[in-house]
């Protein structure tokens, strides 16, 4: 992305947030407007995340403001959009991809939605140990709050009494005027120095009269409840304030100020607005890009793997009432939409809860329902203690379609599924499936639905290889592989899943047979052993770490047979993925077409050239 510098004046000037806090007030609005209009001409600007990253800008700013990072730590929670977090700490990278930003914009690295919380309490331990006035902030979106973790922390953080300070970022509906100006007073009030020295002074004056002390605290709390959302929080003996309105930097920055000089857990409530369309604005939808491709029309069968999904479950939900969604939060999982409006009883938004989510599709499933559970494959790793006590160890017929399998194109290493493979095929009574293109996904999905027990089709995020999908459903024979491809070169490519369009054009240059092996689990151990007998060396390939994955379970086969054959193991490299466009991982990998070809003519050339052992 190019920019023009002199559009940004106030950012050319800022060089780290110690420049940020030597800015006036004044002068931070017109930073705030310099900072949506960047963010808003970056490629990725029509993504939802980028999107609630532009509500989040003045929530960003202000709290650089406030505190003295990097000295005091801030922890953006793994759901949080933290755009403008990365321009302002990353100098002159904003100059660059912001998407693709090399600044360092967390104190500590986070995963998923509903984590940033605990970091931040272990955070905050460390420093209350060393005894430093270090100040610890977690940044945290309304969709952690429907993590089970985040509370867990929450709980844990009121008993150590620990100078800790979340901010709830509440991406929601816009604060009315007059209750604005009311919201941002009482904040301010409750954040400030007079009230909390009252609140001490009347813990300590009541200390020795419990009954009274009592009847104060119950008091106050139900003042607050009456206005407040925060009766929870201060349970857990969090001191709850807010809601702020999230766009007004001057409050902002004023109750964060206050909270800044206070000690104990701390819980500010901050509400902020989605962008508008193209302006960068608050308070509307962003409206997302047209998409390149193919555009369909009603009748037609969608494009991508999570489209074809969405049709199948709406298609086998209209004809067997036993079908139910349980989702992992809509905006995860391609294709839910249509299912949501079409069968809104019958479809069950659990958010971030992905532990839930697995434990309540076994109880649907255990009461005659048929549970398909929507899950992005980096997501289904938080419910893997569920997956297997609650539905694999019962036999229930719970589907998991596992969307965002292997390399995810435009996101973070917390985004790459290249690990199901591995997790899911140890794992009794359990069958996994990888489709090659989108009508195999289809009717694998539909197999799935036909099986007595538990099933995972696994496929990539995004558009297919653009196979025709057939409005007819029939189930695959289970455990059986296709020939899709007899070479004469001595060597056979055993693909899984989404790699077999790359793998037929590096077979057709090889003369190689080419083998779409369906199924992970259970393998087509009859046309392998069939396939080793009639050729010299094997090759197999999958969109998933090599180590435990399916190629392991070929050479795993391959030895309880006692075949001895040369094989190869092809797939993601065991290292972490980075950002980059799904094209350019899979070649970054050596997943496409031309590499795959490259390398595995490589090795069978060394294979040719090897002295045979005799038998």
């Amino acid at each position: 992305m190019k920019v023009a510098p002199e559009r940004y004046v106030l950012l050319e000037g800022l060089e780290s947030p110690a420049g940020l806090r030597g800015l006036p007030i004044r002068r931070l609005a017109a930073l705030a407007r310099e900072l949506r209009d960047l963010l808003t001409t970056e490629p990725a600007a029509h993504s939802e995340h980028l999107a609630a990253g532009l509500a989040a800008i003045e929530l960003a700013i202000a709290v650089h403001y406030v505190f003295d990072t990097p000295g005091d730590l801030l922890v953006w929670d793994g759901g949080q959009p933290d755009c403008a977090h990365q321009v302002l700490t990353g100098g002159h990278d904003w100059r660059g991809n912001i998407r693709h930003a090399v600044a360092a914009p967390h104190a500590c690295g986070t995963g998923h939605t509903g984590n940033g919380i605990s970091v931040a309490l272990g955070m905050a331990v460390a420093a209350a140990r060393r005894v430093e006035r270090q100040r610890v902030v977690a940044i945290v979106g309304e969709r952690a709050l429907s993590a089970g973790m985040a509370y867990e922390a929450l709980n844990h953080a009121g008993s150590l009494a620990v100078d800790l300070l979340v901010i709830l970022n509440d991406n929601g509906p816009p604060i009315p005027g007059p209750h604005a100006v009311l919201s941002n007073l009482l904040a301010r009030l409750l954040s400030g120095r007079l009230y909390s020295r009252l609140r001490e002074q009347s813990k300590r004056a009541l200390r020795y009269k419990p009954i009274m002390w009592e009847l104060a605290r119950r008091s106050e709390q139900h003042l607050k409840g009456m206005v407040l959302p925060g009766t929870l929080l201060e349970e857990m003996d969090f001191n709850y304030v807010g809601p702020v309105d999230g766009h007004n930097l001057k409050a902002l920055i004023a109750t964060l100020g206050n909270l800044k000089r206070l000690h104990g857990p701390q819980f500010l409530h901050v509400v902020t607005r989605a962008a508008k369309a193209g302006t960068g604005a608050v308070g509307g939808s962003f409206r997302r890009r047209r998409a390149a491709g193919r555009r369909l029309d009603s009748g037609a069968m969608p494009a991508s793997f999570g489209g074809v999904f969405g049709r199948w479950l709406c298609d086998v939900a209209a004809a067997d009432a036993r079908i139910v969604a349980v989702a992992t939060g809509m905006g995860q999982q391609a294709g839910l939409r249509e299912f949501a409006q079409r069968f809104p009883d019958r479809c069950f938004d659990v958010g971030a809860s992905q532990q839930h989510a697995v434990t309540l599709a076994a109880g649907l499933a255990t009461e005659g329902l048929r549970p398909v559970v929507a899950i992005p494959a980096t997501l289904l790793q938080r419910s893997y203690d569920q997956l297997i006590h609650d539905v694999a160890l019962q036999n229930l017929p719970v589907i998991f379609a596992v969307d965002g399998a292997g390399l995810a194109g435009g996101y973070g290493a917390t985004q790459q599924g290249g690990y199901d493979l591995s997790y899911l095929r140890c794992i009794p009574n359990l069958t996994v499936m990888a489709p090659a293109d989108e009508n195999e996904c289809r009717q694998m999905l539909y197999t799935a639905s036909t099986l007595p027990g538990p099933a995972a089709v696994r496929y990539p995020r995004g558009e297919g290889p653009g196979a025709a999908v057939s409005a007819h459903m029939g189930a695959l024979p289970v455990g059986r592989a296709q020939l899709c491809r007899s070479g004469a070169s001595g060597v056979a490519l055993l693909v899984f899943g989404a790699p077999l369009a790359a793998a037929a054009v590096a077979a057709a240059r090889l003369d190689a047979t080419l083998v779409n092996m369906r199924f992970v689990k259970p393998l087509d151990r009859q046309l392998l052993a069939a396939v080793a007998d009639d050729h010299q060396a094997l090759v197999t390939i999958e969109e998933n770490v090599v180590a435990g994955g399916a190629g392991s379970a070929v050479a795993e086969a391959l030895a309880a047979s006692g075949i001895v054959i040369p094989l190869l193991q092809l797939g993601i490299p065991e290292r972490f993925i980075e950002h980059g466009s799904r094209a350019s991982l899979l070649a970054a990998a050596g997943l496409d077409a031309p590499r795959l070809y490259a390398r595995v003519e490589q090795w069978w050339r060394l294979q040719c050239a090897a002295p045979r052992r005799s038998a």
